[in-house]
């Protein structure tokens, strides 16, 4: 914390709006230790928390423009890379569309707050039709909300953060070590569990040319279409004779489901 501090110090404001911008354009740099290292520097006098306050949010909303943009052009293509590269690509799409749907703006706003949805939320807004001002208006909110949360928390504790920051020196090496090892872990378990996803996925898994095949050659197989209503608002076309069904409403309709056929399920 006393390098950040040195830092934030010797950069000032420009460092915050850089800084902001390039980790929401995606890159993996955490912004939180900054956002309360300047929030302790503003409790201390060095810096303005209200100038803070601006150039954060505006790293931030101006790298949500571009990905708001991004997925208004480019569609889906967008989220499906955006997915691709994250450590649970597989959950990915689908964990989004379902935040997005349930709380609509709202999620721009809550979106800073959750691991893999900051980034991927602009995007979706822009391919789903959102228009800009009020993408701006949710997007700038919930930028602001992000900022003044951590910046304020440091502003609250800048006696306490000055403390720690003289004592983070005494464990030096040690702590990096630990903070590393525990990542190493975390994203161990997360492959892990991909690995051992894939692996049954496999075993279950029909090719959409084999499909056709079949039912060309007469199987009678039932298929669901379990895409979200987001995916199918933006992508209407289905397979020929599929039921639609959203895995909202797959508790409650399960019984039109037969149990005297294979069953077939598809989705992004």
């Amino acid at each position: 914390m006393n390098g950040t501090l040195e830092f934030v110090a010797r950069h000032g404001y420009a460092i915050l709006f850089l800084w902001m911008l390039i980790e929401q354009l995606g890159l993996p740099i955490p912004a939180i230790p900054l956002l309360l290292a300047a929030g302790a520097m503003a409790g201390t006098g060095r810096l303005n928390m209200g100038i803070i306050l601006l150039v954060s949010a505006a790293g931030s909303l101006l790298a949500d423009a571009v990905w708001y943009e991004l997925g208004r052009r480019r569609g889906v293509q967008v989220l499906q890379f955006l997915c691709r590269v994250s450590l649970e690509p597989d959950s990915c799409v689908r964990r989004t569309e379902l935040t997005f749907g349930r709380y609509g703006v709202f999620s721009l706003v809550m979106a800073k707050f959750v691991p893999g949805l900051s980034t991927v939320a602009p995007p979706l807004a822009g391919i789903f039709g959102m228009s800009l001002p009020r993408f701006l208006l949710f997007a700038g909110l919930g930028a602001l909300v992000y900022t003044g949360t951590f910046a304020g928390l440091g502003y609250v504790f800048s006696a306490q953060l000055e403390v720690i920051a003289e004592q983070l020196p005494k464990f030096g090496e040690g702590l990096l070590l630990v903070l590393g090892v525990a990542l190493a872990v975390y994203i161990l378990a997360k492959v892990w569990q991909r690995r051992r996803f894939l692996m049954k996925l496999r075993t279950d898994r029909i090719e959409p040319r084999e499909l056709k095949e079949r039912l060309d050659g007469g199987e009678e197989i039932f298929i669901i279409d379990l895409r979200h209503p987001l995916d199918v608002e933006v992508e209407p076309h289905h397979i020929p004779g599929a039921f639609h069904l959203s895995p909202d409403d797959l508790e409650a309709r399960h019984p039109e489901i037969p149990r005297d056929r294979e069953v077939v399920l598809y989705c992004t």
